[in-house]
């Protein structure tokens, strides 16, 4: 493994002001947390040209795009040679494509979005027939801080933008306070859209959301928008149950600014941000049924955090390491791609304070193969993974301002 990132193969954009640290610094560090990269472009989706490279080559960066502000995602639809990139409080969606970043976004939400240092424009997943519907999500805090999850159209005239007359409005969700507000979006092998919600905020879950299960907050919610505004599965594990939501899907969670599924097994990751001492990673195995309880806010981690902490009923993390260590998990993709098979199975995730990038593999439940991966490291703060058309992974630099795709050393 190389020692240090081949920054000879990227130029990066000059380095911005470091981010700014929120009034709960010792919280979240700056964090913009959490947008979910879409998995999804339909069975009619293209296939793009791949090499795939023999064996397991080390890894480099190459550039996607520069010059962005606080972006938060990059993610494409399946078999779309194009990358959609999030700005975080300039609220737009751009389109990077053959090296170059399109000079007119292909939506913007600037006038309906609040800038705190956690908000502003988070999350969009296309829907699984985008290829042919021109369906997609997104998931912004409005200007009195709520969440809002939102149906947009492309414009049937030009795909490179969108119909941004033609929102329809999914779900809003009350923010107490500023931060903690998730933001990620992701469609499910089961074709339902899994919405990450943090606690609400503050510090310590002072509402105690994570554990109430007539909250929608400290949750991930699992609906199905194809029918309007939505649905709450049947299938859902307190669907028809008191307490509890019907959109639940899993509880017990403080911030879960990023989180995947793997396109192989299905399996789930949820990266989700500790509170004062443990950054944590949670498996859930596709053959879930829903109904998880990861703990917080009475345990953080495997750690009895309000105690009396009762363990019976918990799902603790399958991966977890110390404030010592970092001080923000930002959760990533289980590499799927066409290039580099040799690196297939292997789940991405990185700190967002200290400037490393990891990998790990599930085998028998347990993480195994804990691998530290310095070529990755692309200077600034790692807001979000993201995975292109062809599953090949994507780094994001908040700090500055920059898009890398994962590629093998020359």
């Amino acid at each position: 493994m190389n020692a240090r990132p081949l920054l000879a193969l990227v130029t990066l954009a000059a380095c911005s002001d470091p981010v700014p640290v929120p009034t709960d610094a010792a919280d979240d560090a700056g964090a913009p947390f959490d947008a979910s990269p879409a998995d999804s472009g339909g069975d009619d989706a293209a296939t793009l040209p791949c090499t795939p490279v023999a064996g397991s080559p080390a890894l480099a960066l190459e550039v996607v795009a520069t010059g962005l502000a606080r972006p938060v995602l990059a993610t494409a639809p399946l078999g779309d040679p194009r990358v959609f990139i999030i700005e975080q409080h300039a609220a737009r969606i751009l389109i990077a494509r053959d090296g170059a970043v399109l000079s007119t976004p292909f939506l913007s939400l600037t006038d309906l979005v609040s800038t705190g240092n956690e908000q502003g424009l988070l999350g969009l997943a296309f829907a699984p027939d985008f290829a042919a519907s021109g369906v997609f999500y997104v998931n912004y805090t409005r200007r009195d801080g709520d969440t809002v999850i939102a149906r947009y159209h492309r414009d049937a005239a030009d795909p490179d933008h969108a119909d941004a007359a033609g929102a329809e409005l999914v779900l809003e969700v009350a923010q107490p306070f500023s931060n903690h507000n998730g933001g990620h979006l992701a469609f499910g092998p089961d074709g339902f859209l899994y919405i990450g919600l943090g606690d609400g905020g503050s510090a310590g879950d002072p509402r105690e959301s994570g554990q109430d299960r007539d909250s929608l907050l400290g949750k991930m919610l699992r609906i199905d928008p194809s029918v309007t505004p939505y649905a709450s599965p049947p299938s859902n594990p307190f669907a028809g149950a008191a307490p509890g939501r019907a959109e639940l899907w899993a509880f017990g969670l403080r911030n879960p600014w990023r989180y995947a599924f793997d396109r192989a097994t299905g399996d789930l990751y949820i990266a989700d941000v500790g509170q004062d001492s443990i950054e944590e990673i949670d498996f859930q195995p596709a053959s879930s049924t829903g109904g998880e309880n990861y703990g917080w806010n009475e345990y953080e981690g495997a750690q009895c955090y309000d105690p009396p902490c009762q363990a019976t009923g918990k799902v603790f993390p399958v991966h977890d390491y110390p404030r010592s260590d970092g001080c923000s998990i930002t959760g990533g993709y289980v590499y799927r791609g066409c290039r580099m098979p040799g690196h297939h199975g292997k789940y991405f995730f990185a700190d967002y304070c200290d400037h490393w990038i990891r990998s790990l593999k599930i085998a028998g439940g347990a993480a195994t193969e804990v691998t530290e991966w310095p070529t990755l490291d692309p200077g600034g703060r790692v807001s979000s993974f993201g995975e292109d058309g062809n599953g090949e992974l994507l780094i994001v630099d908040h700090q500055r301002g920059a898009v890398y795709r994962v590629v093998p050393t020359p």
